[in-house]
């Protein structure tokens, strides 16, 4: 007996699972932007070792967590597109995504750490920017 997938096809299930979990384009675009601010972080680890959870870019000594979010997994209110097929189960794994990261968010700020989540849309120089300030440092304004 065939169980039912996820997918609505196997082209589905193959682009799907084809997805990278880490080293993404704007990912990559965000790491090189925050390292031109001479700052040096930690990537893909978790910042609490209790808590499963893995930040992109951690500063340990800081205690800050940057995630990266994507706008179809995280439910992005700008971006996010609604699924045709199988929606109720794209629409309630989004919807368990976005619980997920405010308890992320939560269970970070409990132990310590500033947490900041930047949308995958987001220009990588401003959301550096942010990182920066984030940090206590300066950031250079434009004249």
């Amino acid at each position: 007996m065939q169980t039912k997938s996820w997918a609505s096809s196997e082209a589905v299930r193959r682009s799907m699972r084809s997805n990278k979990g880490r080293d993404t384009k704007p990912e990559l675009a965000l790491r090189r932007a925050v390292h031109a601010l001479g700052l040096r972080y930690r990537v893909a680890i978790r910042p609490v070792k209790s808590v499963r959870r893995t930040a992109d870019i951690v500063f340990t000594k800081a205690k800050v967590a940057v995630f990266l979010d994507g706008c179809f997994w995280h439910g992005c209110p700008l971006h996010h597109t609604v699924a045709v097929t199988n929606a109720g189960f794209w629409a309630e794994k989004v919807r368990r995504t976005r619980e997920r990261d405010a308890e992320t968010d939560q269970l970070l700020k409990e132990a310590g750490w500033r947490v900041l989540r930047v949308w995958e849309h987001e220009d990588p120089g401003d959301a550096a920017k942010r990182v920066a300030i984030l940090l206590g440092r300066a950031v250079e304004r434009p004249s």
